[in-house]
């Protein structure tokens, strides 16, 4: 697979994750919800701290070393990318790899600028953010919020079952998490190589148990002569 197309790929993710953060920062509030198809595939607007998926990690100073996590692991990205390209990995995997980065790049970019670029989002508050407001951002550097939106309630507002330990009769959703484009893509990525792992490695341990046999075949022959 060729350098350039990883890099449309990598692109197409990010612009299609950042146009659709953009459009839910900038039209709806902090908490706001709407339908797209029934009630089990909602926009629902919430804003996290923290990882992929609304996990949380620590404070400010918890942000600060996420963020700076983020950075590491796609400047690493960009020399794994480009030595699997190099050594013409399996092409699946190429493509898993290229939807890994461009999510972690794609929450990267929230957290590095969402805070100098936009208007505080206040919960419940009936008021939509703006871009580049006049008093500044909602926070510096490194702080920014990563935006998420895309929510699959399957199975919502049911209970459990009474005689089930500690949970029994408690509300419960199926799928909950609201999660973004970005998190998406991390996680096909992750997906897709955990289940085609046998075959996308395949040729590599071939080609490499090919090698060594070939030096080995070598190295005999160098000592008959």
């Amino acid at each position: 697979m060729k350098a350039r197309q990883v890099t449309l790929l990598i692109l197409l993710v990010i612009l299609v994750d950042q146009a659709l953060k953009f459009y839910i920062k900038l039209n709806y509030h902090a908490g706001e919800a709407h339908n797209v198809l029934g009630n089990w595939f909602r926009l629902h607007f919430v804003e996290n701290e923290g990882m992929a998926w609304g996990w949380k990690f620590g404070g400010g100073f918890g942000k600060i070393i996420l963020t700076l996590f983020r950075l590491v692991a796609v400047i690493w990205g960009s020399f794994l990318l480009r030595d699997f390209i190099r050594k013409k990995y399996h092409k699946g995997f190429i493509i898993c790899a290229a939807l890994i980065y461009a999510g972690a790049l794609g929450n990267l970019i929230d957290s590095l600028f969402y805070g100098l670029i936009f208007e505080e989002s206040i919960p419940y508050s009936g008021q939509v953010a703006h871009l580049f407001p006049k008093g500044g951002g909602y926070a510096s550097l490194f702080h920014g919020k990563v935006v998420d939106m895309l929510y699959f309630p399957i199975i919502e507002n049911k209970h459990y079952p009474s005689w089930v330990p500690f949970v029994g009769g408690d509300e419960f959703t199926f799928f909950s998490p609201v999660f973004n484009i970005a998190d998406a893509s991390i996680s096909i990525g992750v997906i897709v190589i955990l289940f085609f792992q046998n075959k996308f490695f395949k040729k590599n341990t071939e080609t490499q148990h090919h090698t060594v046999e070939t030096t080995s075949v070598v190295d005999d022959k160098t000592q008959i002569f």
